[in-house]
């Protein structure tokens, strides 16, 4: 069986979620790169595979797919006799915690991380200064639904319940990044939300993808 092509960059978050969830599934694929700074996700052929030009995209046989969190709900469930049971198959109840939880990570923490990481690492490569006041609004955000997750992890080791899920793979390089910079504070300031990132980083496939990204801060 040919191995699965992802296309995408190994710096990107939303790559290097995908990433992770084929490292956990044991998927061979290999990393087609797409070159960002010459535009190479607004030509044809790319917007051919995603029509909003944007990475990453994987190619599984005749299937193409786009929208990291989407992907990984593919390969979880495509794969999942093997490796990590990232959704939790054989029960319903365990099943339904990780939707929920990937719904949170999805509608609660992506949208008040993503401002930060974006001010902090993508502005300075763009040259534009960060927005002091959009991170600081957005850290005050995020650290809300923090709480939330410190109570929820005050009763178990992850986010659904005992068992490493997609409710917690997905939050890997937003954290991973925010973890290089003064605000690793959001994490380490909470013990539980702490126990757990460091449950969740030092897993193998975790430690190789946080490996590639490799965004520097400016801030």
């Amino acid at each position: 069986m040919a191995p699965l092509k992802l296309h995408g960059v190994p710096f990107s978050t939303c790559t290097a979620r995908v990433r992770a969830c084929l490292e956990e599934k044991n998927v061979e694929y290999e990393i087609c790169p797409v070159d960002l700074g010459t535009g190479a996700h607004k030509r044809p052929d790319f917007i051919s595979k995603n029509p909003f030009g944007q990475i990453p995209v994987l190619e599984d046989g005749d299937i193409t797919l786009f929208e990291s969190r989407a992907i990984n709900n593919y390969i979880a469930h495509k794969y999942k006799n093997q490796g990590t049971d990232l959704l939790q198959h054989g029960n319903l109840d365990d099943f339904a915690k990780v939707l929920v939880g990937c719904e949170v990570e999805s509608q609660q923490f992506n949208p008040t991380m993503g401002p930060i990481f974006f001010n902090i690492f993508i502005a300075p490569l763009r040259g534009w200064a960060p927005d002091q006041k959009t991170i600081d609004e957005n850290v005050v955000k995020v650290g809300t639904v923090l709480d939330v997750y410190e109570k929820r992890l005050s009763s178990s080791k992850y986010l659904a319940g005992d068992c490493y899920t997609l409710a917690d793979l997905n939050h890997l390089p937003y954290i991973a990044y925010i973890m290089k910079t003064p605000h690793a504070d959001l994490i380490n300031s909470r013990p539980h939300v702490k126990a757990w990132w460091e449950a969740v980083s030092s897993r193998p496939a975790s430690v190789k993808v946080s490996q590639g990204l490799t965004l520097g801060s400016s801030h």
